[in-house]
C-alpha cells in the first residue's frame, strides 16, 4: 500500500494505491487539516508514504504528526535530474517544484507521446515533455481564482464575483471570467505552438488540478483530463529503487 500525498498551495490531496490502482482518496483545505487527520484514521497501515509538499514547513510538520499513527516514516520527495523515465532540463533541477516534477512523471506513465502538462491550481503551470521523456521547460501563470482576486484587490469598482464564459462578453463580470479563461487557454496554446516550432510532434494536452477541467473544456481541441496526475507521479516515484 502506497499513500501518496500532494500538499499544494491551497489544499492537501491524498490517495492510497494498492500496487494496481487507487483504492481510497480524499482531500482537505489547509484551514481544515483536522479533516485530513480524521480521513487517515480509518486507513490501513501503508508500506510507503510519499509526500510532495509545496505548502511550506507548517503544513509539512502537521502532515508529519498525522503520519505518526503508523510506523512508516514519510518519504519527502524532491525534484532530481532524472527519475522514472523523465529527464529534468531545468538549469537547477532541484529548483523545479516537486508537484510539477511528479505531474511530469505521471504524464510519462500515461503517454509516450510529446505532452503539454498543465496543472491548474492556485497557479497554473504549463510544462513541455518530449517523446524522449525530456522536460525541456515550462511556464507559471496566475490561476483562475488568483486572476479574479487580483483584479478585485487592485482595480477600483471591480468585483471578484464570477461571471459566465462567452466569446463576446457584454458585462464586466463576464468580461473578467472570460478573460481569465482565455488567458489560461492562450498559455497552453503558446506552449503547444512552441513545441511544434521546436520540431516535436503534435503533443497530447494533459490537464490536472482544481481548475483543470474549467480550462480544458474551453481549449477547442482534444485534451486529456487526469484528476490525480501528481499522485500518479508520486506512486511511480515510490516504486523506483532509492
Amino acid at each position: 500500500m502506497i499513500l501518496a500525498v500532494d500538499a499544494g498551495n491551497s489544499r492537501v490531496k491524498w490517495a492510497l494505491h494498492d500496487g494496481r490502482s487507487f483504492v481510497r482518496e480524499g482531500w482537505a483545505m489547509h484551514a481544515d487539516l483536522a479533516a485530513l487527520d480524521a480521513q487517515w484514521s480509518s486507513l490501513p497501515t501503508p508500506s510507503v508514504i510519499v509526500i510532495a509538499n509545496v505548502a511550506g514547513d507548517g503544513i509539512g510538520e502537521r502532515l508529519r504528526r498525522f503520519s505518526e499513527r503508523w510506523k512508516t516514516a514519510p518519504r519527502w520527495v524532491s525534484s532530481s535530474r532524472s527519475q522514472a523515465g523523465v529527464s529534468n532540463r531545468y538549469d537547477e533541477p532541484s529548483q523545479l517544484g516537486i508537484d510539477r516534477w511528479a505531474a511530469l512523471i505521471g504524464a510519462r506513465r500515461l503517454s509516450s507521446d510529446p505532452c503539454v502538462v498543465v496543472n491548474a491550481g492556485t497557479a497554473m503551470t504549463v510544462d513541455a515533455l518530449t517523446e524522449k521523456g525530456e522536460f525541456i521547460g515550462g511556464i507559471i501563470v496566475p490561476g483562475f481564482d488568483l486572476m479574479h482576486e487580483s483584479l478585485a484587490a487592485h482595480t477600483a469598482r471591480l468585483s471578484a464575483e464570477r461571471g459566465n464564459f462567452t466569446s463576446f462578453p457584454r458585462t464586466t463580470r463576464d468580461a473578467i471570467t472570460s478573460g481569465a479563461i482565455q488567458a489560461l487557454c492562450g498559455a497552453v496554446e503558446r506552449m503547444r505552438d512552441a513545441m511544434l516550432a521546436a520540431g516535436n510532434r503534435e503533443p497530447v494536452l494533459i490537464f490536472s488540478g482544481g481548475a483543470g477541467e474549467l480550462v480544458a473544456r474551453h481549449m477547442g481541441r482534444p485534451v486529456r483530463i487526469v484528476d490525480k496526475l501528481v499522485l500518479e507521479g508520486l506512486v511511480q516515484i515510490a516504486l523506483e529503487p532509492q
